[in-house]
């Protein structure tokens, strides 16, 4: 007999790092904003002679439309962020024909967690997508192709 198995879909990603580089704003043929930077988060653990190790992960984040346009604004190379959001692959052929694979956070929310200047009121700016919908994935308008994006 075949046992029927209910597996529910979970695709969520939290995390906490730091930008390894300044944000990347373009705008799709279409208008769109998507904004793409790298965070760098860590961990420590001792190994197998207990001696005290550090592991970085340089992670690719998207973002899309007014959230991309404030994270360009306010964040920059070093800046503390907390991302909420789902992993997406996708994968391209590049000029030789080769084939490229990509693992990135589509973020939902993107939460400045640096101390804004007095000039600002909040302390904590988050930035949430107006939508759940997912916006068309387009080439953006600029002569560089996707394989030459470093990220």
């Amino acid at each position: 007999m075949v046992q029927r198995i209910r597996l529910p879909e979970q695709n969520s990603v939290m995390l906490i790092g730091r930008l390894s580089q300044d944000p990347e704003l373009r705008y799709t043929q279409r208008g769109q904003s998507v904004c793409r930077f790298n965070i760098a988060t860590g961990r420590r653990y001792k190994d197998v002679n207990g001696e005290w190790k550090e592991e970085t992960s340089f992670i690719p984040i998207v973002t899309w439309q007014n959230v991309a346009i404030r994270c360009n604004e306010r964040l920059k190379k070093g800046s503390p962020v907390y991302i909420q959001g789902r992993l997406r692959s996708r994968s391209w052929e590049d000029k030789e024909g080769q084939r490229h694979y990509a693992l990135e956070v589509y973020a939902r929310e993107v939460q400045f967690l640096q101390v804004a200047d007095k000039e600002a009121t909040d302390d904590v700016v988050s930035a949430t997508a107006a939508t759940n919908e997912e916006p068309t994935i387009e080439t953006v308008d600029n002569d560089k192709t996707e394989e030459e994006i470093p990220f």
